[in-house]
């Protein structure tokens, strides 16, 4: 059986300048916790073979 394929929409994302300049306001430490929490998630949510090749290049086996 046939699969059919579909044409997605991109995601796209958009914030207005209100949102940009709320953000804007918030305490730097706040700023850097989220960003934290994203690069932890993005980790675990990566492929074990991407992870090895991340974690060879963090301590300077690829150099």
């Amino acid at each position: 059986m046939k699969k059919s394929i579909e044409k997605e929409e991109p995601l796209l994302y958009y914030k207005t300048k209100e949102d940009i300049e709320q953000y804007r306001k918030k305490p730097v430490e706040l700023k850097l916790m989220w960003l934290e929490e994203q690069m932890e998630f993005f980790y675990y949510a990566m492929p074990e073979k991407a992870k090895r090749i991340m974690d060879k290049l963090k301590s300077g086996r690829y150099s």
